[in-house]
């Protein structure tokens, strides 16, 4: 929240974030967003764009319109709301190299594989 904050006052724009309520986004804490308002998705970290996709549908909601995604760090591989028409703005891109479960050196040794994320419940 942090980053929306300071990235919103360096725009002149007011801040405002959504949050998890019995595993749902909301705008909750009395925040509104008016019908046709442009609106900046803004992220820390970006891995496969299921949060701020979360956001946008609850933008849509209420008939506001997403401008753009930004992030701290984009480690997507690319720019996952490009099929939306929307562009992606990152201060960092990081390459996230993956294996094939067969292919892995740690998954061979049997290390279980930990999910990072904020969604809590998500299958590794």
């Amino acid at each position: 929240m942090i980053w929306a904050h300071e990235v919103a006052r360096a725009l002149g724009a007011r801040c405002q974030f959504t949050e998890r309520k019995d595993a749902r986004m909301e705008l909750r804490r009395g925040f509104r967003i008016r019908p046709s308002e442009r609106v900046l998705v803004v992220e820390d970290v970006l891995t496969t764009g299921g949060s701020a996709r979360e956001v946008i549908e609850v933008l849509k909601e209420f008939d506001a319109r997403p401008a753009a995604v930004a992030a701290i760090v984009n480690r997507s591989g690319g720019n996952p709301f490009a099929r939306d028409g929307l562009p992606l703005h990152a201060l960092a891109e990081v390459e996230v190299r993956t294996w094939k479960p067969e292919e892995c050196a740690l998954c061979r040794a049997g290390t279980r594989a930990t999910k990072p994320g904020s969604r809590t419940g998500a299958k590794t």
